[in-house]
């Protein structure tokens, strides 16, 4: 069995290239908005959106992360790391949502290839499937070497909100 080489160039990450579209202004909706007003989580990890592909499914952005999203053996903690991968699979399921809707996860897996430090920290999420209720995505994270950090994948269920009375 050939070794996997889990090194990712990423020179072009974040550029328009292809379908991918850099300025926010020509985004979906739904990822529009997380990007002009992200979560106070998304903003403590750092997440800057840099480029989606709608018709792909694919979205590019890089956490900016501190120091403060350490274990105490200077690594980036792993529930920090999962959130990273969560919001990158997020961001890429909402290219297919309408707006008004939201996608929460209703399971998660995550692999730790290599330890994450604080600095730049470059997520792709993608859409595998999406089905009438149901959406499946995956994700990836990379040093700024392209290394692989950590992968993930995630089942997101479909939810219209409610305008209040």
């Amino acid at each position: 069995m050939p070794i996997m080489d889990y090194t990712f160039d990423i020179t072009t990450f974040g550029t328009k290239r292809g379908g991918f579209i850099c300025t926010p202004e020509a985004w979906s909706p739904n990822v529009r908005a997380a990007h002009e007003k992200p979560s106070p989580t998304s903003a403590h990890l750092g997440l800057e959106l840099l480029a989606v592909d709608i018709q792909a499914g694919l979205v590019e952005m890089v956490f900016h992360a501190s120091e403060n999203l350490c274990n105490k053996w200077g690594g980036i903690q792993g529930g920090n790391v999962a959130a990273m991968l969560d919001d990158a699979m997020a961001l890429a399921i909402g290219l297919t949502l309408d707006w008004g809707q939201i996608s929460p996860t209703l399971e998660l897996k995550v692999s730790m290839m290599a330890p994450a430090r604080p600095g730049k920290i470059y997520a792709r999420g993608r859409v595998v499937r999406r089905g009438k209720s149901v959406g499946f995505v995956a994700g990836e994270l990379y040093s700024e070497a392209g290394v692989v950090l950590a992968t993930g994948t995630s089942t997101a269920n479909f939810v219209t909100l409610k305008k209040k009375s």
